[in-house]
This record gives C-alpha cells, sequence and structure tokens, in this order.
C-alpha cells in the first residue's frame, strides 16, 4: 500500500553509510591525536577514475572529491506522503484524543517528530495557532503556525488531563497514557504508531507526516516556495524543491487516467467532417437515403 520497502535482514544502505562516516572520523581524530592505530581502517579513495571538479558546477560550492573506500552507493529517493483518503482512514483509527492531537500538529506543521514532542505548555499560542518548537540542527527557537483542528484537539486531550498533571509553562505538552505519567518520548510515539500501522497492514513513519505536510504546502500554487523552506527549516531552497514533484499516486492515477482516455477515443467511432451533406455520404456508401 505504501510503496515502500519493508525493513530487510540486513542493514539499510542508509545505516552503513552513516556508520562508514562516523567510523572514519572516529579514527580520523585519534590519529591525529595520536591515540589510535597508525592507519585508518576505514580509509577514503586514493584513485580518481576521471579528473578532479569533473561534472561539477563551477558556481557552486566546492565537493569533497575523495570519498570513503567502504562507502556505499545510496540511491537517491523521492519522499513518500500519505494519500489523503489513506490519511483519513489512518486518523479515524487513532485511539486517543493526544494521539489525534499529535498527528495533526505533525501533518500541518511539518515539524520533526523530536521537535513536536519537545514542546512544553507555554510554546502553544491558541490565540495567534503558533506552536513553537526547538529546531534539530540550529538548535534556534521557531514559531509554526498549525491547523484549527489541531489546536481542537489539544484542548480536548488537555482536559481529560485536568487535576491528572502539571500544566504550567515550563511543564512538559504531552505525556504518557500509562502510569506513571511522564512525558512522551520519541520511543514511545514511535511505538504508538507502530501498532497503528499494524492495525491497517501498512508501514508508514513518523517522518512521513512531515513530508506529507511538505508536499501539501509546495503544491499549493498560492503559497511561496521560500515560506515552504522557513516552515520546514530547510538551510537550501534546493533540499525543498524536491517537493515540487509529482507524488507516486498522483502519477499513477493521472497516467491511468490517460491511458482511459486513449481507450475511449479510439472506440469511439470517427465523426462526420464538417462541409459534407449526410444524404451525399449514404449514396456513396450504398445506403438507401432516408
Amino acid at each position: 500500500m505504501t510503496g515502500k520497502a519493508g525493513p530487510g535482514p540486513e542493514y539499510a544502505p542508509a545505516t552503513a553509510l552513516h556508520s562508514e562516516s562516523v567510523l572514519r572520523g572516529f579514527y580520523d581524530f585519534h590519529l591525529e591525536a595520536g591515540t589510535g592505530p597508525m592507519v585508518n581502517p576505514f580509509p577514503v579513495v586514493r584513485r580518481r577514475q576521471s579528473r578532479a571538479g569533473a561534472h561539477h558546477n563551477p558556481m557552486g560550492p566546492p565537493r569533497n572529491q575523495r570519498v570513503g573506500l567502504y562507502r556505499p552507493k545510496l540511491a537517491s529517493r523521492q519522499p513518500r506522503c500519505i494519500p489523503d483518503d489513506i490519511f483519513n482512514e489512518l486518523f479515524a483509527n487513532l485511539g486517543s484524543h493526544r494521539d489525534r492531537a499529535l498527528v495533526a500538529f505533525w501533518v500541518s506543521t511539518g515539524a520533526r517528530a523530536s521537535e513536536l514532542l519537545g514542546a512544553l505548555g507555554g510554546d502553544v499560542d491558541v490565540g495567534q495557532q503558533l506552536v513553537t518548537v526547538i529546531r534539530k540542527g540550529t538548535r534556534a527557537m521557531q514559531q509554526l503556525p498549525a491547523s484549527p483542528d489541531a489546536f481542537v484537539w489539544l484542548r480536548l486531550y488537555q482536559a481529560e488531563l485536568q487535576g491528572r498533571v502539571p500544566i504550567g509553562h515550563d511543564d512538559p505538552l504531552w505525556w504518557t497514557s500509562t502510569r506513571p505519567l511522564r512525558q512522551l518520548s520519541y520511543h514511545a510515539a514511535y511505538r504508538m504508531f507502530t501498532r497503528l500501522n499494524s492495525s491497517l497492514g501498512t508501514n508508514w513513519s513518523l517522518h512521513d507526516l512531515r513530508h506529507t505536510a511538505a508536499y501539501r504546502m509546495a503544491r499549493d500554487p498560492e503559497m511561496p516556495l521560500t515560506d515552504v523552506q522557513w516552515i520546514l527549516g530547510h538551510a537550501s531552497l534546493t533540499t525543498t524543491q524536491i517537493y515540487v514533484s509529482t507524488p507516486a499516486d498522483e502519477a499513477i492515477a493521472s497516467i491511468l487516467a490517460h491511458y482511459a482516455r486513449r481507450s475511449k477515443a479510439s472506440s469511439e467511432p470517427a465523426g462526420i467532417a464538417p462541409g459534407y451533406r449526410n444524404e451525399s455520404l449514404e449514396v456513396l456508401f450504398g445506403k438507401a437515403p432516408s
């Protein structure tokens, strides 16, 4: 249903790529400090198959020509968004006001899962429809607009917690549903979404909600792409441009509709060209005049 491959028996290429970068940097540090081996066990490629700077835009920033020898190749993947009909089914199967509020905020603000889970009670401005998060990379505070439905579900959730947890400005906004009540962590929210996927037979991830929000905003003709870049917190506009492309489900539906139109056009009889009288054509093709 999602079009995404499930987890295999081995590590994913992205995991191996990240591990190679971390280990190579770890041994480089100790090599310079004199506390590690004399040779980095994760060396870089020394032999180049082409000249330096080949196929590189001279107007762009310089790039590192030397890559890790054991660094796997990672194919570029198109981010997947949740179609509207499947998202409605997913939202209807959520089991609590807390989960509905979380999903509504994730899919309307485009915030990362960890960014929203770190919000406190004083970070919500209901009057302005804003929620303040701390960005993952820069650690800067940023106000993000959210949909009115998200604040409705949040108010219903807070009414359930009345008298059970502290609701001060410096207290957590999201709490666990089991006792003892404590701040909701990323792993607990991940398990909540995993149980939801199990009931629906899907493998959507929490990060797909961010992709869904990005696609919805980027495909709005009245919303500038620079505004989408600001909301998502991207450092480069090039990163945001990947959401301008057509999602896979919409492309498939468009192509199938194209085939249906061609099939319908080929089955319809050709019409009579203008300027010819019907009775003349009937005599020409051997039909009795009416």
